[in-house]
């Protein structure tokens, strides 16, 4: 079950996010509260996640797989552009997850 919180902690996360860079510093209502609520969302999933998943392997999952995400949606949906050092940096993101989990941190 830890993990299903986890997934919906990374959605809400990646969803308020998004809703940011909308908000256009704050300045809009609808984005902002939707960033705003989903952030809330969130860090309550993430913290009932660590009821059952240990701290580094969740925050590591939740970290990589959000900024993972984020990146794949700049650039599909926002049209930010696509670099070797992008995907190289998302490569290493996606490593340290596996590694850290690897590594015993669960």
């Amino acid at each position: 079950m830890g993990y299903v919180l986890l997934a919906g902690a990374i959605a809400a996360e990646v969803a308020a996010t998004t809703a940011m860079k909308y908000s256009e510093g704050f300045s809009r209502l609808w984005p902002s509260l939707v960033t705003v609520t989903g952030y809330v969302i969130a860090f309550a999933l993430l913290a009932q996640t660590l009821k059952t998943v240990q701290i580094g392997t969740a925050y590591a999952i939740w970290a990589g797989v959000g900024t993972a995400v984020i990146a794949a949606i700049g650039m599909v949906f926002l049209g930010e552009g696509l670099t070797a050092a992008k995907v190289a940096g998302i490569c290493l993101v996606i490593g340290g997850v596996v590694l850290l989990n690897l590594g015993g941190a669960h």
